[in-house]
């Protein structure tokens, strides 16, 4: 497994080694060992899957304190654009985010640690998305901001009209409105 570096510390891109021949492929999508190794010590506690289409972005979602989750996100069918926003107040990246297409061609999978916003948008006709979180899902604890919050400048790559949200999503408050529930200088783990 390849690792590969962002722009904002901790968050990285698994690059698997695949196997392929006249059979199909083979590649290793996990390995505690591996990733404990060449990430972080981690112990994930859940695995989720959604299916979208086209031009749905589900996010920017997070859990607050003390139910803060990391996770490790990938593609199997489709294409999406994944981003991750440091919402760590008092980080030298607060506020800056990443994007990346993670594809069912490409592999490539995604770590979000704790203290970061995420979400993506499908960019194919429809998206199998899958991901390991290190803490369960607590609805209560759940935050979220503005998918289209002109501070953060993010480009979802693709067109206002085309863009589909949950109801939830469409109240998400803006960046500069969200309650400061991480701190750079806290060990969220």
């Amino acid at each position: 497994m390849e690792i590969i570096q962002t722009e904002i510390e901790g968050v990285v891109i698994l690059k698997p080694r695949v196997f392929e021949d006249d059979r199909g492929y083979f590649f290793e999508s996990y390995s505690k060992r591996e990733f404990d190794k060449q990430v972080r010590e981690i112990t994930f506690v859940q695995d989720n899957e959604s299916k979208s289409q086209y031009g749905v972005v589900r996010g920017l979602h997070y859990q607050k304190w003390p139910f803060t989750q990391s996770k490790l996100v990938r593609v199997l069918q489709g294409r999406v654009l994944d981003v991750v926003v440091d919402i760590r107040q008092g980080s030298p990246t607060y506020g800056q985010h990443v994007a990346v297409e993670l594809s069912g061609e490409n592999r490539l999978q995604f770590f979000i640690p704790r203290g970061f916003a995420h979400g993506f948008a499908v960019l194919s006709q429809e998206a199998v998305f899958q991901y390991k979180c290190d803490e369960f899902y607590h609805p209560e604890s759940e935050g979220g901001i503005a998918w289209d919050d002109p501070t953060l400048n993010i480009d979802w790559k693709l067109p206002a009209k085309d863009i589909i949200l949950s109801k939830k999503d469409m109240v998400n408050p803006k960046f500069e409105e969200i309650e400061p529930h991480f701190h750079f200088n806290l060990d969220l783990y």
